[in-house]
């Protein structure tokens, strides 16, 4: 029978260093449990809430103030010391031959025998403002011609005059209210209430003028 070879004793620091090495082990096992279990910013996350200086500056921006709240100095003046004039409160220039189209208009191309013609002034504002205008019989002026030869005037024989002035819109258009009816005779102002030629049959033209703006096209039309 042989005799078992004594076993070898390992060194103090041998087992000091194989301590550490559990011990290490322990430790990382320990916190790795620690960080699965406790996340702090997931937390956070999970209230959802923004940071407390964009809340506080958000919140100040869109929520109304309390009552009891001292006005800022901004808040205490009036809007309308600050506002600048209202644009309907601003001086209106009168019409002029740019801004203002002037038309000669009557009721039909031809006329019959014994059909009397209808004439009128439209006026359209093609400008991009309003602007004044006297409208008024005092400054109307309708004249019929046939080529050369004027026939009837509406200045001839008018009895009253009276001015209006009104304000017309761009876009907008005016129209006399009333036709002036033209009896188909030669006017002047000396054969006013009296007998006067009758005009024969052929082309004539109406032009027209009010408040100083004249048509730049006359309306041609033919009596039967």
């Amino acid at each position: 029978m042989t005799d078992t070879p004594p076993r070898r004793r390992l060194s103090p620091a041998v087992y000091r260093r194989r301590r550490l090495a559990v011990l290490l082990v322990v430790l990382l096992i320990v916190a790795a449990i620690v960080l699965a279990l406790w996340r702090p910013w997931e937390g956070a996350a999970a209230q959802g809430g923004p940071t407390p200086a964009l809340t506080e500056t958000t919140d100040a921006a869109s929520a109304p103030a309390s009552p009891s709240a001292t006005p800022s100095a901004e808040a205490a003046e009036p809007a309308a010391s600050d506002s600048p004039p209202a644009e309907e409160d601003a001086e209106v220039e009168p019409c002029s031959a740019q801004s203002v189209q002037v038309s000669a208009v009557t009721d039909k191309d031809a006329y019959g025998a014994g059909e009397l013609p209808q004439l009128s002034i439209s006026l359209t504002n093609a400008g991009d403002a309003p602007c004044l205008l006297n409208v008024g019989t005092a400054t109307q002026k309708l004249t019929v011609s046939s080529g050369p030869d004027v026939w009837w005037r509406s200045t001839d024989c008018q009895s009253e005059s009276s001015d209006q002035v009104v304000q017309i819109d761009p876009g907008q258009t005016v129209s006399s209210v009333t036709p002036i009816t033209w009896d188909r005779t030669r006017s002047s102002v000396d054969s006013c209430g009296s007998d006067r030629p009758a005009a024969p049959a052929g082309y004539f033209n109406l032009a027209v003028e009010i408040g100083g703006l004249a048509a730049q096209q006359d309306r041609q039309f033919v009596l039967r």
